[in-house]
């Protein structure tokens, strides 16, 4: 213990630093002419520890000194090294035990954690359907249950001034690329952030600064992905606290892979992955297009389809960039409106306000009926992709392929698939380029 701090200095310390908390227990034991005291803060540190392993010891063990020698036994326990580490430990569920002029730290978090429950997000039909949870630890075990490798290590660290939440990188260290693992330490070191709560936050904090229309990192709830993703030498993100896992380096592929995928026969897995890009095309290109072919280049459909559509837009009173616009936008609003409502009545609520707006609008001549048909493909398309951050950045980019298809026609729309696929090519995840057909095992781990 450093000589220069006494007990009663660092027991003053915590008074003052937990004045105004009404949750720490401040617990004296006494038998005879022996004495400890025990710190904690009781809303987060379990009762029934404290009890085992420190208040009945005490009354069963004769002298002072033997007392010391059990706790310092103990496996979750610390000597004291500085006023700072006592601190931390206690905010971090850990009780400061004060014996015989030595202070002690004990590990006695209360893990309040909710029951394994199926994948909600990323559904499958075939294969495991348990999902991440909020501990760290019961994620920990549902991958060592299924990676049962000794090559698999987990490093551990506090990230977040205020929130101090555990984040642990899980790898094999076999398959593993050095310089990755490298720069996402020095990365999560050097991070000035003072929250941590969702795999979100800390991908947006560790990912590249400036424009991202798509994410660079993988964020999944399945135990099963993340596991497919270590044996290719990737580095699985678990936060404390958080359902979801972050996965790097990802690829762009990554995005629209299912983990069907890999129980379908062969050929119906292709066909899968196929139908999902086919929707990441329809999506993108399909509300630019019905702009472009009514408004500068009708000429290129047949006279009858032509003749079909002018005919469904007679009683439209503006252009037909505000006719996709507007059927869009709305199919936003029901969109995030089945997200937010009670579970009970939205989607009751959306699919009745669908069909009241889709009805009155084409009746009321405010929008074609072919506008109504190709918002609900557009709609359907988009919910084929498995990974929703992908899901949600589709969502924003085929605003921009509408705005360069109503100033440039059908050749804006060439113009903003040859940037997209410029922009992607130019993009990296952790050194490594998004576009990437990742092989197994990274290439055996970079060539070790």
């Amino acid at each position: 213990m450093n000589k220069t701090v006494t007990t009663a200095e660092i027991e003053q310390w915590l008074a003052d630093k937990f004045s105004s908390s009404v949750d720490l227990e401040d617990l004296q034991l006494t038998c005879l002419d022996r004495k400890v005291r025990l710190i904690y803060l009781k809303s987060i540190c379990d009762p029934r520890q404290i009890q085992r392993l420190f208040v009945v010891p005490f009354y069963g063990i004769p002298t002072e000194e033997q007392y010391e020698q059990y706790i310092g036994s103990l496996p979750c326990c610390k000597r004291f090294s500085n006023v700072v580490k006592v601190l931390e430990s206690i905010l971090g569920g850990g009780a400061a035990l004060f014996v015989n002029g030595s202070v002690y730290l004990i590990e006695v978090l209360l893990d309040e954690k909710s029951a394994i429950q199926p994948a909600s997000v990323e559904a499958t039909v075939q294969g495991p359907q348990d999902a991440f949870t909020e501990s760290v630890q019961t994620n920990l075990n549902m991958i060592r249950r299924r990676y049962k490798s000794s090559s698999l290590k987990t490093e551990s660290m506090n990230i977040g001034t205020l929130t101090q939440t555990v984040t642990t990188l899980v790898y094999d260290e076999r398959l593993i690329d050095k310089g990755i693992l490298q720069e996402l330490k020095d990365k999560l070191s050097t991070l000035k952030i003072d929250k941590v709560q969702s795999s979100g936050e800390l991908e947006k904090a560790i990912s590249p600064s400036g424009l991202r229309l798509v994410p660079t990192i993988l964020t999944t709830e399945r135990p099963d992905r993340a596991v497919d993703n270590l044996s290719k030498g990737r580095i699985v993100v678990i936060i404390d606290t958080a359902p979801f896992v972050l996965i790097l380096p990802s690829t762009f592929f990554d995005f629209f892979s299912a983990m069907d995928d890999k129980v379908q026969l062969p050929f119906v897995g292709v066909f899968l992955v196929l139908i999902r890009y086919l929707g990441l095309f329809m999506t993108l290109t399909l509300p630019a297009l019905y702009v472009a072919f009514t408004s500068y280049n009708p000429e290129i459909l047949k006279m009858n389809l032509t003749l079909l559509i002018a005919g469904s837009r007679a009683s439209v009173p503006y252009p037909s960039y505000i006719e996709v616009l507007l059927m869009l936008i709305v199919m936003e609003f029901l969109i995030e409106a089945s997200l937010r409502l009670p579970k009970a009545i939205g989607p009751t609520a959306t699919t009745v306000g669908g069909l009241i707006l889709g009805t009155a609008s084409t009746e009321a001549g405010m929008v074609g009926s072919i506008m109504i048909i190709l918002v609900a493909a557009v709609a359907i398309s988009n919910f084929v992709i498995p990974i929703n951050m992908m899901s949600f950045s589709v969502r924003f980019c085929k605003y921009v392929f509408v705005l360069l298809a109503a100033v440039f026609g059908l050749l804006g729309i060439v113009v903003g698939i040859i940037g997209a696929i410029l922009y992607l090519c130019n993009l990296r995840s952790f050194g490594q380029p998004y576009l990437r057909l990742i092989k197994a095992r990274m290439d055996e781990g970079g060539r070790k």
